[in-house]
């Protein structure tokens, strides 16, 4: 599987980007491919970053939602970047009896723990611009991405 998000990757980049000196490209549950003709291992990347939002709004008390998908995705921070080689965490929390939060935390695995930490945590100070009171959103950044829903957004 990930050869071909490899190949497809590269191919798309080579045909999106053709005479471009850096490219980033994201594929959800696949990977993340980066070119640059400047050297930007191990630092954060702080200008190619973007938000997305699922549209729906919640209906329920936003407020506990908000402070569930921080408390979620802060946890995430602390676990993707604790020694933690994969630089990679998910995890979910109970609403109530029929809501669960899904979150995600990841970094691109050229930082240091504490650079994947900044990262992170910034990327989830940027989720109440985008994101405040919806059913999901996403913070995708060079260096890290992070990410909730009301429905699993990751496979098993």
């Amino acid at each position: 599987m990930y050869i071909y998000c490899v190949i497809g990757a590269s191919k798309e980049l080579r045909e999106r980007c053709p005479y471009s000196k850096g490219a980033i490209i994201w594929y959800d549950h696949c990977l993340f491919l980066k070119y640059l003709d400047a050297n930007f291992f191990g630092k954060i990347d702080n200008k190619n970053k973007f938000s997305m939002t699922n549209v729906q709004a919640v209906e329920n008390n936003p407020t506990l939602i908000n402070e569930k998908v921080q408390e979620l995705l802060s946890g995430l921070s602390n676990e993707a970047s604790d020694a933690n080689p994969k630089f990679y965490a998910t995890g979910e929390v109970q609403l109530d009896t029929f809501t669960t939060l899904y979150g995600i935390a990841q970094c691109t695995r050229d930082l240091s723990n504490v650079d994947c930490k900044k990262c992170l945590d910034v990327a989830i100070s940027e989720l109440p611009n985008c994101c405040d009171s919806k059913r999901g959103g996403r913070v995708v950044g060079g260096s890290c991405n992070v990410g909730f829903e009301l429905y699993p957004i990751v496979g098993t």
